[in-house]
């Protein structure tokens, strides 16, 4: 019997296999990126980054021949409510090395890359929810909801800190003052659409859970992706507190703040209950702990609640805030290092069996 499409590339992965939320591996080492340039650690927040931009290239490249070469399965991934908002994380993983960028002064890169994450974020931000709510044959589409739903939140959130980063820098002489205050009325908007969409998710997953058996199958990795929604929440409310007054800033700024310190609250809330929804899958009912590619979908968020506790510790004057969230990053770190590495011997043990095969 011949083997699979899948089977036939290295770790299972081709034009062919690759899902839409293959960025979220760059997502998790771009936010670490991020972490450890907050941290003081400028050789790792470096080679983290260039990590980041190979594995960026590396699925833009799959995915764009993919669109080409199997377009008919690419069409049916946007129409599966399974899948479909898996294609955000390309909005995310774009917006997240753009910060990374903006952090260490390459403002012209940066708005390059804002400008693509904030065109894809506009596209598909009506693409997905149309293709995989109304126009899809899965019905009924709530019993296809899960926790990737969530990066439609963390791709909004995401526009909004790479617009305060990049208003901050004009208003240190990059550019020009009405650059700067359209750059802020972005960002305001986008948190306060992030912060919305964020609500609606959790109805649709809530009302999942509710109406439908949630096997330990089911509450996978990505589901991580609640908590890291509300992470990059922080991080953009964070980021535009600080920003210079504007009309619209001095309207909201309180509800921006209050909000931002309310949100780190259930985002640490909710820390021990994944945990302890990951006892009950590996544990309880024996899920064996193996690597697949959403294991990142669990990374992403334990880095960006290291950033966001850094962020909001500094923002809002809460040192217990930057203390957890300093100590936090290296046991994100430490998953991040796990994950990586489990990815790189999958990666050469598949390659290596394909070769002793084709012997």
């Amino acid at each position: 019997m011949g083997r699979s499409a899948a089977e036939s590339r290295p770790w299972g992965l081709g034009p062919a296999t690759v899902p839409p939320g293959c960025f979220a591996s760059v997502m998790a080492t771009g936010i670490m990126a991020v972490g450890a340039h907050l941290k003081g650690l400028d050789i790792l927040s470096i080679a983290l980054f260039l990590v980041a931009c190979v594995l960026y290239v590396f699925f833009l490249v799959l995915m764009a021949w993919r669109a080409v070469a199997h377009r008919e399965a690419m069409i049916a991934d946007l129409h599966d409510p399974g899948k479909a908002f898996g294609f955000f994380t390309f909005v995310a993983a774009t917006n997240v090395l753009a910060t990374a960028l903006e952090g260490i002064g390459r403002v012209l890169p940066g708005i390059v890359l804002f400008t693509v994450g904030l065109s894809a974020w506009v596209v598909l931000g009506y693409l997905v929810p149309f293709g995989a709510i109304l126009t899809s044959r899965s019905r009924p589409v709530l019993r296809r909801v899960n926790g990737t739903w969530f990066v439609w939140c963390v791709a909004t959130q995401s526009v909004a800190v790479v617009a305060t980063g990049l208003a901050q820098q004009v208003a240190h002489g990059h550019g020009p003052t009405a650059l700067g205050a359209a750059l802020s009325l972005i960002a305001i908007g986008a948190w306060a659409v992030g912060v919305g969409l964020y609500a609606l998710c959790a109805v649709f997953v809530s009302l999942r859970a509710l109406l439908y058996r949630l096997g330990p199958d089911d509450l996978d990795a990505p589901y991580w992706v609640t908590m890291g929604a509300l992470a990059i929440s922080i991080v953009a409310g964070s980021r535009i507190v600080v920003l210079d007054e504007t009309p619209m800033l001095s309207v909201t700024l309180l509800l921006i703040s209050g909000s931002s310190a309310a949100l780190w609250a259930f985002a640490t809330w909710l820390i021990p209950a994944l945990l302890l929804a990951g006892w009950w899958r590996h544990v309880h009912h024996r899920v064996p702990m193996r690597y697949s590619a959403e294991l990142w979908s669990m990374v992403f968020p334990l880095g960006m609640y290291s950033v966001a506790s850094m962020y909001l510790g500094e923002a809002e004057s809460i040192p217990i805030a930057a203390w957890i969230g300093g100590h936090w990053y290296w046991v994100a770190l430490g998953v991040w290092a796990t994950v990586f590495c489990a990815m790189t011997a999958i990666a050469l043990l598949s390659r290596s069996g394909r070769r002793t095969a084709s012997a």
